[in-house]
C-alpha cells in the first residue's frame, strides 16, 4: 500500500520518539495542569506507572502513524509539533478513569467501510493495544474504576463530486471489571460480554462493536463482499490509507499526491439528559398504560405478576425503566447461595419473559429499558433465607439484541444492572449455577 513521504516521516518521528530522553514522560499530563485536587493528587502519586504505561503504548507498532495527543482532529503536520501529553486521571459518569486520547492517521473510504466497520477496525488496531499496555499497570489500583480511550481517525468521501476528508472520533469506556475480563479472557464470547459492559460512541453517537468473525470485517481485510468490491471509489482496494500530512507550510513535498483538505464536520450535539421528573414519569405511564394492561392480562400465566404491584415506569440510573414485579418459584433443589438463586431465577423465569415483552414495544423512544423485580421462593421452603429479592434492569438495546438471538443471556446480564437485596452485584451464570461459593 502506498504511503506518502509525509506519512513515512510520521513513522520515523514516532519511532525516534521511543528513544528520546523523557519521551514517555512527555505523554503524561503534568499534575499541576489537572484542576481537580483529588485527580491531581492521583496524577502525582502514580506518575511512574503513568510513565511506564506511556512507554508501553509507544512500543506498539501501529499500522498507520499514531500519536498520543491532548487534542483530537489535528492533521499530521500539526500533530508533529503539538502537545502529546494525553495520559491522565479523569472522571466519566462519576467514576475515576484512566483517560488516554490520540490521533490515528489512517483514512477509511466512506464508500467501502461503514461506521461499524470503521469503529471495529480502530478498536482492534489501536484501542486494544492501548488497553493491553495500560490496564496491566493499573489492574491492582483500586482508584482506577475504568478506562476511557478516545481516538480520532479519518474518513474519505465525496461532497458534490469533490473528494473531501474529515475526522471521526471513537470513544470507548470500559469499567475496570470489563477491561480486566476483556484482556484476560481467551474465549470470544466472554470478551464480547466484557465489551458490552462498557459504552462506545462514534462521533458522540452510541454504537456497538462485535468481535466475532461473522461480524463486520475489519477494514483492510481481503475478504470483502461483492457489493464492497464493486463499490465505486477513488481509494485503494482495502478502503483505508495513510493520511497525508503535507510539510506544514502550505506546499506539498515532491513525489507525493496532493492531499485533500480536511473538512471539519459539525459535531452533532449530545442528546439531552432524559427527563426523569415525576411529571415525565406520569406522562410515560399514561401513554403506555393500555400496553401495560395488555401485558398483565396476556402474560400473567407465565410471568406471575405481583397483584398489588402493577407495572409502572420508574427512574433508574438517569433513565426511565418499565418495572415489572413478578414472583419466581424455583424447585427446592435450587437452594444455595443468593447468587445461585438469582442466576436460576434469570435462567428459569426472567429470560423467558424477554422476547414476549419486547414484542409489545417496537421502536419505543419514551423510555430506556425494562426492569424485573422478583421475589424468589423455593418450593416447600418457608424458613428464613429461603427467598431473595432480586432486581434485573436491562437497557432496551440489549433486550432487543437478546430478542434477535444476537446476544447470550450472560451478555444481557453484563449489559444490565443486577441488584440482590438492594446491593449491586456481578452475576456470572456459569459460576453461580455451578454452585461456587460467594
Amino acid at each position: 500500500m502506498h504511503k506518502s513521504k509525509a506519512g513515512w516521516l510520521g513513522l520515523v518521528l514516532s519511532a525516534a520518539s521511543l528513544f528520546a530522553p523523557g519521551a514517555s514522560l512527555a505523554q503524561v499530563v503534568p499534575p499541576p495542569e489537572i484542576k481537580d485536587p483529588a485527580l491531581r493528587a492521583l496524577q502525582q502519586q502514580y506518575m511512574d506507572d503513568l510513565r511506564l504505561a506511556g512507554e508501553d503504548i509507544l512500543a506498539n507498532h501501529f499500522d498507520y502513524p499514531f500519536y498520543l495527543s491532548r487534542k483530537l482532529d489535528l492533521d499530521e503536520a500539526q500533530q508533529q509539533i503539538a502537545d502529546q501529553q494525553s495520559i491522565r486521571f479523569d472522571t466519566y459518569s462519576g467514576k475515576t478513569v484512566l483517560a488516554i486520547t490520540g490521533n490515528y492517521y489512517a483514512a477509511y473510504s466512506a464508500q467501502k467501510i461503514n461506521s461499524e466497520q470503521r469503529a471495529r477496525s480502530t478498536f482492534l488496531n489501536v484501542v486494544m493495544p492501548i488497553l493491553k499496555a495500560a490496564v496491566p499497570r493499573f489492574q491492582n489500583n483500586q482508584h482506577v474504576q475504568g478506562y476511557a480511550i478516545e481516538v480520532s481517525h479519518h474518513i474519505r468521501g465525496k461532497v458534490m463530486g469533490v473528494s473531501m476528508e474529515r475526522p471521526e472520533n471513537l470513544m470507548v469506556y470500559l469499567p475496570r471489571s470489563g477491561a480486566l475480563k476483556l484482556l484476560a479472557s481467551k474465549d470470544e464470547t466472554a470478551q464480547q460480554a466484557a465489551l458490552l459492559q462498557g459504552q462506545i460512541f462514534l462521533n458522540a453517537q452510541p454504537i456497538s462493536i462485535w468481535l466475532n468473525e461473522a461480524g463486520p470485517p475489519v477494514a483492510g481485510n481481503d475478504r470483502t463482499s461483492d457489493a464492497t468490491a464493486n463499490a465505486p471509489s477513488d481509494s485503494p482496494s482495502t478502503g483505508v490509507e495513510v493520511v497525508s500530512a503535507g510539510n506544514g507550510n502550505g506546499t506539498q513535498p515532491s513525489g507525493t499526491a496532493t492531499p485533500t483538505i480536511p473538512l471539519k464536520p459539525k459535531e452533532p450535539p449530545p442528546p439531552p439528559p432524559r427527563d426523569t421528573s415525576t411529571q415525565a414519569l406520569a406522562a410515560v405511564q399514561l401513554s403506555n398504560q393500555p400496553i401495560a394492561d395488555r401485558i398483565v392480562k396476556e402474560l400473567d400465566s407465565q410471568a406471575h405478576f405481583v397483584s398489588y404491584a402493577p407495572p409502572k415506569f420508574v427512574a433508574f440510573r438517569q433513565g426511565i425503566y418499565l418495572e415489572l414485579s413478578v414472583n419466581s418459584t424455583l424447585p427446592a433443589s435450587a437452594a444455595g447461595s443468593r447468587y445461585k438463586l438469582a442466576a436460576m431465577a434469570f435462567d428459569e423465569h426472567v429470560a423467558h419473559l424477554v422476547r414476549p415483552l419486547v414484542a409489545y414495544f417496537k421502536d419505543d423512544k419514551e423510555f430506556d429499558g425494562i426492569g424485573f423485580s422478583t421475589n424468589i421462593h423455593l418450593v416447600g421452603k418457608a424458613a428464613p433465607g429461603a427467598s431473595e429479592a432480586v432486581e434485573f434492569f436491562f437497557p432496551l438495546s440489549s433486550l432487543r439484541c437478546y430478542e434477535k438471538y444476537d446476544c447470550t443471556g450472560q451478555q444481557l446480564l453484563d449489559a444490565g444492572t443486577v441488584l440482590i437485596n438492594g446491593e449491586r452485584v456481578a452475576l456470572d451464570l456459569q459460576i453461580a449455577e455451578g454452585g461456587a461459593s460467594h
